[in-house]
Protein backbone atom coordinates (compact mmCIF):
# COMPACT_ATOMS: atom_id res chain seq x y z
CA UNK A 1 0.00 0.00 0.00
CA UNK A 2 1.41 3.52 -0.40
CA UNK A 3 -0.07 6.66 0.62
CA UNK A 4 -2.71 8.49 -1.68
CA UNK A 5 -5.34 10.41 -1.85
CA UNK A 6 -8.37 8.19 -3.77
CA UNK A 7 -11.83 8.95 -5.50
CA UNK A 8 -14.18 7.46 -6.84
CA UNK A 9 -14.96 7.78 -10.30
CA UNK A 10 -18.16 6.79 -12.24
CA UNK A 11 -18.07 9.44 -15.11
CA UNK A 12 -20.33 11.55 -14.06
CA UNK A 13 -20.21 15.16 -13.93
CA UNK A 14 -20.63 14.68 -9.85
CA UNK A 15 -17.53 12.70 -10.06
CA UNK A 16 -15.50 14.64 -12.08
CA UNK A 17 -16.29 17.51 -10.13
CA UNK A 18 -15.19 15.67 -6.76
CA UNK A 19 -12.12 14.81 -8.54
CA UNK A 20 -11.16 17.71 -9.11
CA UNK A 21 -11.18 19.15 -5.45
CA UNK A 22 -9.54 15.80 -4.60
CA UNK A 23 -6.61 16.95 -7.01
CA UNK A 24 -6.07 19.99 -5.28
CA UNK A 25 -6.30 18.45 -2.01
CA UNK A 26 -3.45 15.71 -2.89
CA UNK A 27 -1.58 18.75 -3.58
CA UNK A 28 -2.30 20.03 -0.38
CA UNK A 29 -0.96 16.37 1.13
CA UNK A 30 1.52 16.14 -1.52
CA UNK A 31 0.59 12.58 -2.24
CA UNK A 32 -0.17 11.07 -5.31
CA UNK A 33 -3.75 10.97 -6.73
CA UNK A 34 -5.88 7.71 -7.60
CA UNK A 35 -8.94 7.59 -9.91
CA UNK A 36 -10.37 4.84 -8.91
CA UNK A 37 -13.21 4.17 -12.09
CA UNK A 38 -15.57 1.52 -10.90
CA UNK A 39 -17.76 -0.56 -13.29
CA UNK A 40 -19.73 -2.87 -13.04
CA UNK A 41 -19.68 -5.84 -15.80
CA UNK A 42 -22.69 -6.23 -18.18
CA UNK A 43 -24.49 -9.59 -18.26
CA UNK A 44 -23.95 -11.75 -20.92
CA UNK A 45 -26.90 -11.13 -22.47
CA UNK A 46 -26.96 -7.80 -23.09
CA UNK A 47 -23.84 -7.76 -23.74
CA UNK A 48 -24.49 -10.04 -26.63
CA UNK A 49 -27.44 -8.06 -27.50
CA UNK A 50 -25.55 -4.78 -27.70
CA UNK A 51 -22.55 -6.94 -29.40
CA UNK A 52 -20.03 -5.88 -26.90
CA UNK A 53 -17.44 -7.85 -26.66
CA UNK A 54 -14.88 -7.74 -23.63
CA UNK A 55 -12.61 -5.66 -25.86
CA UNK A 56 -14.79 -3.05 -26.00
CA UNK A 57 -15.86 -3.13 -22.64
CA UNK A 58 -12.69 -3.54 -21.46
CA UNK A 59 -11.59 -0.15 -23.71
CA UNK A 60 -14.91 2.05 -22.58
CA UNK A 61 -14.17 1.47 -18.88
CA UNK A 62 -10.56 3.03 -19.36
CA UNK A 63 -11.73 5.73 -21.37
CA UNK A 64 -13.28 7.47 -18.79
CA UNK A 65 -10.49 7.99 -15.78
CA UNK A 66 -7.74 8.04 -19.01
CA UNK A 67 -9.99 11.11 -20.13
CA UNK A 68 -10.14 12.72 -16.29
CA UNK A 69 -6.76 12.36 -15.60
CA UNK A 70 -4.91 13.98 -18.55
CA UNK A 71 -7.51 16.74 -18.06
CA UNK A 72 -6.15 17.03 -14.40
CA UNK A 73 -3.00 16.26 -15.43
CA UNK A 74 -3.15 19.55 -17.72
CA UNK A 75 -4.42 21.58 -14.65
CA UNK A 76 -2.09 20.32 -12.31
CA UNK A 77 1.54 19.60 -13.76
CA UNK A 78 2.91 18.68 -10.56
CA UNK A 79 0.46 16.16 -9.47
CA UNK A 80 1.17 12.44 -9.95
CA UNK A 81 -2.25 10.84 -11.01
CA UNK A 82 -2.93 7.15 -11.49
CA UNK A 83 -5.70 5.85 -13.05
CA UNK A 84 -7.31 2.43 -12.17
CA UNK A 85 -10.34 0.47 -13.34
CA UNK A 86 -12.06 -1.65 -11.22
CA UNK A 87 -14.61 -4.37 -12.74
CA UNK A 88 -17.16 -4.89 -9.64
CA UNK A 89 -19.76 -3.39 -7.47
CA UNK A 90 -19.15 0.28 -6.41
CA UNK A 91 -20.29 -1.52 -2.95
CA UNK A 92 -17.76 -3.41 -2.41
CA UNK A 93 -15.21 -2.01 -4.47
CA UNK A 94 -14.92 1.71 -2.80
CA UNK A 95 -14.80 0.74 0.70
CA UNK A 96 -11.57 -1.99 -0.05
CA UNK A 97 -10.19 1.26 -1.27
CA UNK A 98 -10.62 3.49 1.36
CA UNK A 99 -8.70 0.93 3.64
CA UNK A 100 -5.91 1.55 1.30
CA UNK A 101 -5.49 5.57 1.12
CA UNK A 102 -5.68 8.35 3.68
CA UNK A 103 -8.60 10.02 2.16
CA UNK A 104 -11.28 8.63 -0.13
CA UNK A 105 -13.71 11.36 -1.94
CA UNK A 106 -17.00 11.10 -3.58
CA UNK A 107 -19.31 13.49 -5.42
CA UNK A 108 -22.92 14.10 -4.54
CA UNK A 109 -25.46 16.20 -6.46
CA UNK A 110 -27.51 19.54 -5.16
CA UNK A 111 -30.95 19.46 -5.62
CA UNK A 112 -32.35 22.36 -7.21
CA UNK A 113 -35.10 23.89 -5.79
CA UNK A 114 -35.06 21.52 -2.56
CA UNK A 115 -32.27 23.48 -0.45
CA UNK A 116 -29.73 20.28 -0.07
CA UNK A 117 -27.86 17.55 -1.92
CA UNK A 118 -28.38 13.86 -2.96
CA UNK A 119 -25.83 11.51 -1.41
CA UNK A 120 -26.67 8.40 -2.80
CA UNK A 121 -27.03 5.13 -1.78
CA UNK A 122 -23.51 4.20 -2.43
CA UNK A 123 -22.30 7.19 -0.89
CA UNK A 124 -23.82 6.33 2.65
CA UNK A 125 -23.08 2.31 2.16
CA UNK A 126 -19.21 3.95 1.76
CA UNK A 127 -19.09 6.19 5.09
CA UNK A 128 -20.99 3.55 6.80
CA UNK A 129 -18.92 0.71 6.19
CA UNK A 130 -15.45 2.24 6.64
CA UNK A 131 -12.65 3.44 9.37
CA UNK A 132 -11.05 5.55 6.50
CA UNK A 133 -12.08 9.65 6.54
CA UNK A 134 -14.61 10.17 3.71
CA UNK A 135 -15.14 13.70 1.84
CA UNK A 136 -18.42 14.21 -0.12
CA UNK A 137 -18.11 16.85 -2.85
CA UNK A 138 -21.14 19.07 -3.67
CA UNK A 139 -21.33 19.83 -7.15
CA UNK A 140 -23.81 22.45 -8.23
CA UNK A 141 -25.03 23.57 -11.61
CA UNK A 142 -23.59 26.79 -13.05
CA UNK A 143 -24.99 29.24 -15.34
CA UNK A 144 -23.82 27.20 -18.20
CA UNK A 145 -25.51 24.43 -16.77
CA UNK A 146 -21.93 22.77 -16.40
CA UNK A 147 -21.84 21.17 -12.55
CA UNK A 148 -19.04 21.75 -10.50
CA UNK A 149 -17.51 21.78 -7.48
CA UNK A 150 -18.56 24.26 -5.36
CA UNK A 151 -15.32 25.12 -3.95
CA UNK A 152 -13.26 25.99 -6.59
CA UNK A 153 -11.70 29.39 -6.70
CA UNK A 154 -8.46 29.97 -4.64
CA UNK A 155 -10.24 32.27 -2.58
CA UNK A 156 -12.79 29.57 -1.72
CA UNK A 157 -9.78 27.45 -0.32
CA UNK A 158 -8.88 29.76 1.86
CA UNK A 159 -12.10 29.58 3.99
CA UNK A 160 -12.37 28.43 7.59
CA UNK A 161 -12.39 24.43 8.25
CA UNK A 162 -15.61 24.01 10.41
CA UNK A 163 -15.73 21.18 13.01
CA UNK A 164 -18.53 20.14 14.16
CA UNK A 165 -17.62 19.00 18.23
CA UNK A 166 -19.82 17.50 20.76
CA UNK A 167 -17.98 18.53 24.48
CA UNK A 168 -19.25 15.41 26.32
CA UNK A 169 -17.73 13.24 23.86
CA UNK A 170 -14.91 14.71 21.93
CA UNK A 171 -12.84 12.86 19.73
CA UNK A 172 -9.33 12.87 19.15
CA UNK A 173 -9.14 12.13 15.35
CA UNK A 174 -12.17 14.30 14.50
CA UNK A 175 -10.26 17.31 16.11
CA UNK A 176 -6.76 16.59 14.32
CA UNK A 177 -8.07 16.15 11.08
CA UNK A 178 -9.76 19.01 11.42
CA UNK A 179 -6.94 21.04 12.66
CA UNK A 180 -4.12 19.64 10.08
CA UNK A 181 -6.26 20.83 7.06
CA UNK A 182 -6.88 24.16 8.31
CA UNK A 183 -2.60 24.23 8.77
CA UNK A 184 -2.49 23.03 5.31
CA UNK A 185 -4.75 25.44 3.86
CA UNK A 186 -3.46 28.31 6.46
CA UNK A 187 -6.87 28.95 7.36
CA UNK A 188 -8.64 28.97 10.56
CA UNK A 189 -10.48 26.14 12.39
CA UNK A 190 -14.28 27.69 13.70
CA UNK A 191 -14.90 25.34 16.17
CA UNK A 192 -19.21 24.95 15.78
CA UNK A 193 -20.83 23.51 19.49
CA UNK A 194 -24.28 23.78 19.85
CA UNK A 195 -26.17 22.54 23.58
CA UNK A 196 -29.82 22.76 24.43
CA UNK A 197 -31.25 23.25 28.02
CA UNK A 198 -32.21 20.06 29.67
CA UNK A 199 -36.04 19.48 30.49
CA UNK A 200 -36.36 20.23 33.70
CA UNK A 201 -34.69 23.79 33.09
CA UNK A 202 -38.57 24.83 31.98
CA UNK A 203 -39.81 24.55 35.43
CA UNK A 204 -36.77 26.29 37.17
CA UNK A 205 -36.24 29.24 34.58
CA UNK A 206 -39.15 31.35 35.89
CA UNK A 207 -37.52 30.84 39.13
CA UNK A 208 -33.76 31.00 38.41
CA UNK A 209 -34.03 33.62 35.14
CA UNK A 210 -29.69 33.27 35.14
CA UNK A 211 -29.88 29.29 34.43
CA UNK A 212 -29.61 29.69 30.72
CA UNK A 213 -27.12 32.38 31.01
CA UNK A 214 -24.95 29.88 33.80
CA UNK A 215 -24.94 26.73 31.51
CA UNK A 216 -24.10 28.55 28.61
CA UNK A 217 -20.73 29.99 30.31
CA UNK A 218 -20.19 25.76 31.19
CA UNK A 219 -20.50 25.04 27.94
CA UNK A 220 -18.49 27.53 26.87
CA UNK A 221 -15.78 26.90 28.83
CA UNK A 222 -16.23 23.28 28.19
CA UNK A 223 -15.67 23.97 24.78
CA UNK A 224 -12.37 26.32 25.29
CA UNK A 225 -10.63 23.52 27.41
CA UNK A 226 -11.14 20.97 24.61
CA UNK A 227 -9.78 23.09 22.18
CA UNK A 228 -6.83 24.50 24.23
CA UNK A 229 -3.92 21.68 23.63
CA UNK A 230 -4.88 21.82 20.35
CA UNK A 231 -4.24 25.68 20.64
CA UNK A 232 -0.83 24.63 21.76
CA UNK A 233 -0.02 21.78 19.09
CA UNK A 234 -1.12 24.35 16.06
CA UNK A 235 0.31 27.48 17.49
CA UNK A 236 -0.45 29.04 13.87
CA UNK A 237 -4.25 27.75 13.49
CA UNK A 238 -6.34 30.54 14.46
CA UNK A 239 -8.85 29.45 16.47
CA UNK A 240 -12.67 30.76 16.70
CA UNK A 241 -15.01 29.21 19.29
CA UNK A 242 -18.79 29.26 18.89
CA UNK A 243 -20.76 27.93 21.58
CA UNK A 244 -24.51 28.65 21.76
CA UNK A 245 -28.11 26.74 21.83
CA UNK A 246 -29.65 25.75 19.29
CA UNK A 247 -29.75 22.55 17.08
CA UNK A 248 -26.22 21.58 15.88
CA UNK A 249 -27.15 20.71 12.70
CA UNK A 250 -28.66 23.53 11.85
CA UNK A 251 -25.54 25.85 13.04
CA UNK A 252 -23.35 23.54 11.01
CA UNK A 253 -25.13 24.01 7.87
CA UNK A 254 -25.06 27.63 8.45
CA UNK A 255 -21.51 27.91 8.97
CA UNK A 256 -20.82 25.57 6.20
CA UNK A 257 -21.98 28.91 3.74
CA UNK A 258 -18.28 30.76 4.63
CA UNK A 259 -16.21 26.93 4.64
CA UNK A 260 -14.01 25.54 2.87
CA UNK A 261 -14.14 22.30 4.57
CA UNK A 262 -16.69 20.70 7.10
CA UNK A 263 -15.60 18.34 9.64
CA UNK A 264 -17.46 16.08 11.25
CA UNK A 265 -17.42 12.67 13.23
CA UNK A 266 -18.68 9.17 12.97
CA UNK A 267 -19.18 6.94 15.42
CA UNK A 268 -18.13 3.24 14.77
CA UNK A 269 -20.88 0.91 15.54
CA UNK A 270 -20.27 -3.17 14.49
CA UNK A 271 -24.16 -3.15 13.97
CA UNK A 272 -24.85 -6.34 11.36
CA UNK A 273 -27.89 -4.64 9.08
CA UNK A 274 -28.03 -0.78 8.13
CA UNK A 275 -25.59 2.22 7.88
CA UNK A 276 -25.50 3.81 11.34
CA UNK A 277 -24.02 7.22 11.05
CA UNK A 278 -25.82 9.57 13.83
CA UNK A 279 -28.56 12.39 13.19
CA UNK A 280 -26.12 15.61 13.37
CA UNK A 281 -23.83 13.79 10.58
CA UNK A 282 -26.83 12.83 8.68
CA UNK A 283 -28.48 16.26 8.24
CA UNK A 284 -24.47 17.62 7.79
CA UNK A 285 -24.10 15.31 4.70
CA UNK A 286 -27.83 16.45 3.28
CA UNK A 287 -27.86 20.16 3.89
CA UNK A 288 -24.03 21.64 3.54
CA UNK A 289 -22.97 23.49 1.08
CA UNK A 290 -19.14 22.97 1.44
CA UNK A 291 -17.53 19.83 0.90
CA UNK A 292 -17.95 17.58 4.68
CA UNK A 293 -15.37 15.36 5.99
CA UNK A 294 -16.48 12.13 8.01
CA UNK A 295 -14.19 11.18 10.33
CA UNK A 296 -14.42 7.44 12.11
CA UNK A 297 -13.69 6.87 15.92
CA UNK A 298 -14.36 5.05 18.38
Amino acid sequence: MFRSIAVGLDGSLQSRAAAEWAAREAELWQLPLRLVHVWEPVPEPVAEVAHLTPEKLRRWSEQIPRQVADGLRSRHRELDVRVESVPGSPMDVLPRVAKETELLVLGSRGLSGLGGFLVGSVGMYVIGHTEAPVVLVRAVAGADGEERERASSAGAARLPVVLGIDTRHPDDAVIAFAFEEAARRGTAVRAVHAWTLPAHYAFALPAGPRLGDDLGEQEAAALTKILSPWRETFPDVEVVEESAAGSAASRLVEASREASLVVVGRRIRRAPVGVHIGPVTHAVLHHCAAPVAVVAHH
